[in-house]
């Protein structure tokens, strides 16, 4: 199977932090609001080259989105940051009425999504949110997998026209998709080819995938696995084509397993090629303290997970 390597480990908000300094560079019409977490979405240095268009909302979430829908009427392209829980939960009324339903320019940024927030605990760790933004009409929905890919989404956002959620993370991960690889919304990535199995995997849980894929191919197992960083719009084609080949199919994700991109591609399957799916994501419980490492094990969100689950549905095909 191919290799990928890891080229430094680093945190997906710092790529989210890196787009937003380029997009300060290259479009006036960028502007940045923030609920008081500016050195948490990294914010820092749009905020010092950009001064005139970085708004500091306080801890006022609901404004926030307020004031980023009303800035879209005169042609300003909003970016707003902080943490997922407070992205979505705390403001879905505003994101429903003033961004989706109005069809506003937004770019609702979220760090801190899913468990590996960490010793935050239960309250801040929003396992819901990818179902409850993709639920919206016209809300495009995108989860990354590394820094590069999500310093790569934020470039990407900025030309794409309608309101948009962007979700990453908190801890250090491997650092291995390409610095230059195009970022296309809507198209999944095919990172390595398979008969037996196809892998579709989002977010932290990529690396993951490419893990277990290497283990499973010690075992005669073939894995297919794709990388899905637009969950909404899914790109059905390129999961269909696969699971044609394979004839079964394991989803991950750092998420509920109510709601979020296991339940999309079981849609899609449902309507136009039925085969066996097993879920790795969270089964319909909340989070708890810990670290990322020891929360991802005992939710089974890891390598580990992804093997058992491919051996799994390989024996119901």
């Amino acid at each position: 199977m191919k290799k990928y390597t890891n080229t430094g480990s680093k945190d997906t908000r710092s790529g989210f932090g890196a787009g937003m300094t380029e997009l300060g560079q290259k479009n006036e019409n960028v502007v940045a609001l923030c609920a008081d977490l500016i050195g948490s979405l990294k914010f820092d240095e749009f905020k010092k080259n950009h001064p005139e268009r970085f708004f500091q909302i306080g801890i006022a979430e609901a404004n926030m989105i307020g004031i980023a829908a009303g800035l879209t009427i005169g042609g300003k392209i909003p970016f707003t940051g902080t943490f997922a829980n407070f992205s979505t939960g705390r403001v879905y009324d505003q994101i429903r009425q003033s961004v989706a339903y109005s069809d506003k320019n937004v770019k609702i940024c979220a760090s801190h999504a899913g468990l590996t927030l960490g010793e935050d605990g239960a309250t801040h760790q929003i396992l819901e949110d990818i179902g409850l933004m993709k639920m919206l009409p016209g809300m495009t929905v995108i989860n990354t997998c590394d820094y590069n890919q999500t310093k790569a989404a934020t470039l990407a956002l900025a030309d794409h026209h309608g309101p948009a959620y962007l979700r990453f993370g908190r801890p250090v991960v491997p650092n291995f998709t390409p610095a230059d690889e195009p970022f296309v919304i809507g198209k999944a990535i095919l990172l390595n080819e398979g008969t037996d199995v196809t892998i579709v995997a989002t977010g932290h849980l990529v690396w993951e995938a490419l893990i277990a894929a290497e283990a499973l191919e010690a075992k005669g197992i073939s894995a297919e696995v794709i990388n899905i960083h637009t969950i909404k719009p899914l790109d059905d084609e390129a999961i269909l084509k696969s699971v044609a080949k394979t004839g079964c199919i394991v989803t991950a994700e750092e998420h509920n397993i109510l709601g979020g991109l296991g339940e999309s591609v079981a849609r899609v399957l449902a309507l136009h090629n039925p085969k066996p799916q097993e879920f790795v994501a969270v089964n319909d419980s909340f989070g708890e303290s810990g670290t990322p490492e020891q929360l991802m094990e005992k939710y089974k969100l890891n390598h580990q997970a992804i093997e058992q689950a491919v051996e799994r549905v390989i024996k119901r095909k």
